[in-house]
């Protein structure tokens, strides 16, 4: 609610490098219908790559870990359950694929937020669906001990301070009231901030990040994982959050640490995205030189068999398994181990 209340004021002094970060992700949504059209089947498969990517990231950020090959067995619906960290697993399954699904999208309000938590909850049996009833804080242990960095609002202000949020996000939006990545990043500081719920915020808030992003037309979180980004930075994830709720309280933060990070994520996305469509348009070469090329330029010095089929998006796990042979047999890689699980390094 903090950042809604005064818009004018928080939308002030936006920083001049955010703007060219800004129009190149605008060029990138542009851009969208055109890979669809291009390369539909490169889509695909990116998009069932980004979206095991996102569980598993967002997960890992909160030290929810589920290995590989689980990973995804439940990303495909496993039904049974090893472990807890499994059954977290399969709730953001499922509340991803309501996020980023084909389905029409579900207007951001308390129930839904509310509904996306129990959704997360759905597999453990914890108390998912209701807004928080004790005070929560948002702590590090950085510096070996407990330290509290930011203390939400308490429990009987926040279904007050959540309904403003969502309702003036919503009126900003509909009122085209400033560019919508940057009221995006309003609300999810605001969302961050008020700490809505006993358990899974940050999880909540990358959900709706998703979902948000999709409802403006910004549909690149299918194709590539942003969770992934997040996880890869998140310390400065969680800098530049601090550095936004500093004087959340009294409403005198600045939204623009949150916002050029969130910009910033967005903008390497759509960039990987072309990238990923380019390299696999590719005129004048086919896919075992696609193969052969990644393997020997771009892959890293140690990887998967299945690394390189979710790099290589439309490249049968045959080809690919052709040329892994090849390059083996003329030594410019070796194996540790057999089958899917085996180690390639290059020579």
């Amino acid at each position: 609610m903090r950042s809604f209340m005064d818009l004018d004021a928080t939308l002030a002094d936006q920083p001049r490098e955010l703007g060219p970060l800004l129009a190149r992700i605008d060029t990138g949504r542009g851009r969208e219908d055109k890979f669809s059209d291009q390369a539909p089947a490169v889509l695909k498969q990116l998009r069932q790559d980004a979206r095991i990517d996102s569980i598993t990231a967002s997960n890992a950020i909160e030290g929810i870990i589920v290995d590989g090959a689980r990973a995804l067995q439940i990303g495909e619906g496993a039904p049974r359950f090893r472990n807890r960290n499994e059954r977290e697993f399969a709730g953001y399954r499922d509340a991803i694929d309501r996020v980023i699904g084909d389905h029409e999208l579900e207007p951001l309000s308390i129930p839904f937020v509310l509904d996306l938590h129990r959704t997360l909850f759905q597999h453990v049996g914890g108390r998912g669906g209701y807004l928080k009833t004790d005070q929560n804080f948002i702590v590090s242990y950085e510096h070996g001990r407990r330290e509290v960095v930011f203390a939400p609002p308490p429990p009987h202000e926040t279904e007050f301070l959540l309904g403003e949020t969502i309702d003036r996000y919503n009126a900003a939006q509909r009122d085209q009231a400033g560019h919508p990545l940057v009221l995006i990043g309003a609300l999810i500081v605001d969302i961050l901030a008020i700490h809505p719920v006993a358990d899974a915020n940050g999880r909540l808030a990358r959900l709706i990040t998703t979902h948000q992003l999709a409802s403006q037309g910004y549909g690149v979180a299918r194709y590539v994982s942003l969770e992934q980004r997040i996880y890869d930075s998140k310390h400065t994830y969680y800098d530049r959050l601090a550095r936004s709720q500093k004087g959340w309280h009294s409403g005198e933060h600045t939204i623009w640490p949150w916002v050029k990070y969130l910009a910033s994520i967005l903008a390497s996305a759509y960039e990987e995205l072309e990238k990923r469509v380019a390299d696999a348009s590719r005129s004048g070469e086919n896919k075992q030189d696609r193969v052969r090329r990644y393997i020997l330029e771009q892959a890293p010095p140690d990887f998967q068999r299945r690394d390189l089929e979710r790099a290589l998006p439309g490249v049968s796990p045959a080809t690919i398994r052709l040329v892994l042979n090849q390059l083996r047999d003329a030594g410019k890689i070796a194996v540790n181990g057999g089958g899917p699980g085996a180690r390639w390094q290059r020579s």
